[in-house]
Order: C-alpha cells, then structure tokens, then sequence
C-alpha cells in the first residue's frame, strides 16, 4: 500500500515536471525555446553519432529505455554541476520523452513541449549549426520531434 502510495506520488512529480516545461516553454520568449530547441536537436544528433536515434526510442527495448534514462539522468547532473545549463535542459527534455514511454500520464504534456520546440524560430537552426561544429559532429540536421510525439515525428 505505501509502495504504491510512493510510486504514484513518484509519477505524478515527473508529470508535473514535464508539465511545469511545456508551460515555461509556452510563455518563454523566442530565445529561450530557440535555445531548448537546439539544445535537444543537438543531444538527438550526439546520440545518432553513437547509433542511438532518440528520434525512434518509441521503437526501442524498454530495457534501452530504462538504460537510457539511467545515464541521462547521471549526464543531466554532471552537466549541471557544471553550470551547463543549457544543455542539460535539452537533454532533460529527451530524458521526459523517454519517461513518456513508460508513463503514458506524461505524453500530453511532453507532446506539448516537443510542439513548443518545433515551433520555435528560425534562431534555432543556426544555434544548433554551432553546437553541432564545436563538438565537431556532421552538420546538415533540421528539427524533428521523436516518431509519436508529434505530427512530424
């Protein structure tokens, strides 16, 4: 009985996390979701370099997901213990997706801030161009949403 008590109050926080972003992105000025934007797009072209396409994590093991979340969560806190936060905050919204997928309570508000992102302005491409040179990966990605998050993924 507590356990489930713990777990859905465990659930309900991620929730309002996720929501809590879909809500900062709507009311966010331009470069600010430009800026999660391509900071997300940026962790999805890291992953890809390592043969993990994030875009298609509907498609993966749920043990990948579970992995996957493991180690964003761990990068996520690393990155932030560094003061970037930027890029932790583009990480953390892979890290929300991933959680959707095995929480359906959390897609409509995840489903929400991957549309915040891919309506964000033309910034966003060329912030993404310049992550994607200094961390020297293969330029020439556009902006997409994961495969069932949205109408173009």
């Amino acid at each position: 009985m507590f356990n489930d008590w713990t777990t859905e109050k465990a659930t309900v926080a991620l929730i309002d996390a996720a929501q809590d972003l879909a809500d900062k992105l709507v009311s966010a000025k331009p470069h600010v979701v430009e800026t999660h934007a391509a900071a997300a797009q940026f962790w999805g072209v890291e992953h890809l370099s390592r043969d993990q396409d994030l875009w298609a994590i509907t498609d993966w093991k749920p043990a990948a997901v579970t992995h996957f979340v493991r180690d964003a969560q761990t990068k996520i806190t690393a990155l932030r213990k560094a003061r970037d936060y930027a890029s932790s905050d583009g990480l953390a919204i892979w890290l929300h997706t991933a959680r959707a997928i095995t929480e359906p309570r959390l897609m409509p508000p995840v489903r929400d801030i991957w549309a915040a992102l891919l309506g964000a302005g033309l910034n966003a491409e060329a912030m993404l161009r310049d992550l994607l040179d200094d961390a020297g990966l293969p330029p020439g990605h556009t902006r997409r949403g994961p495969k069932g998050f949205c109408a173009e993924g």
